[in-house]
């Protein structure tokens, strides 16, 4: 079966939906049998925000491996992951929320106003909240095409934002290894797309 074929196979989208939720449920299986180290809370807020920008910078690179291995068809994926992306995002601020802040909204307030890589982190997943209510096709009718597709751009605001907030909360401790490959890849993502702009 060719890929094309594969792609548009009507298991592809359960199946890719399975994968997705795959570190949820392995993140929920570790914090079950105590297998998140010594702070299980810190560890499941970082895996969360990890992953929400592992699912980013894969919505991020459909389209360039759409176009470069000419697979039309993977555009029908791009909706999902972006969806995904948001919902890792609200999983983060969850963890967040209710493990370092004990839901208490006046302290998270204090914190976003106070540390600005949770402020940045904040700002990226309002953005994420807007694109993903605007990401059905009721939306694109009632915006129009050409401000629908100007709105969804801001996906590239959020790349920087979340890459700012990465490396804001990894200044902290001199880690910066996982900085720099999160930095190449979007920048790779993002200079190619804006390559193609510029030949346009």
């Amino acid at each position: 079966m060719s890929s094309t074929k594969l792609l548009l196979h009507p298991a592809a989208k359960p199946v890719l939906f399975t994968l997705a939720l795959g570190p949820l449920a392995w993140l929920l299986y570790a914090a079950a049998t105590d297998q998140l180290g010594a702070n299980p809370a810190e560890a499941l807020i970082r895996a969360l925000g990890d992953w929400t920008l592992r699912f980013l910078c894969l919505a991020l690179a459909l389209t360039p491996l759409r176009v470069l291995a000419g697979l039309p068809a993977l555009a029908r994926f791009r909706r999902m992951l972006g969806l995904f992306v948001f919902f890792y995002g609200v999983l983060h601020l969850l963890a967040y929320a209710g493990f370092d802040m004990g839901w208490d909204a006046g302290d998270m307030a204090h914190d976003i106003a106070k540390r600005p890589f949770i402020l940045v982190g904040f700002l990226a997943l309002l953005l994420l909240k807007l694109l993903a209510l605007t990401s059905f096709q009721a939306a694109i009718r009632w915006l129009g095409g050409a401000r629908w597709r100007a709105l969804h751009r801001s996906v590239y605001a959020v790349a920087g934002l979340a890459l700012l907030h990465f490396f804001w909360m990894r200044a902290g401790k001199n880690d910066f290894a996982e900085v720099l490959v999160y930095s190449a890849v979007l920048g790779l993502l993002l200079g190619w797309r804006l390559l193609r702009f510029l030949r346009r």
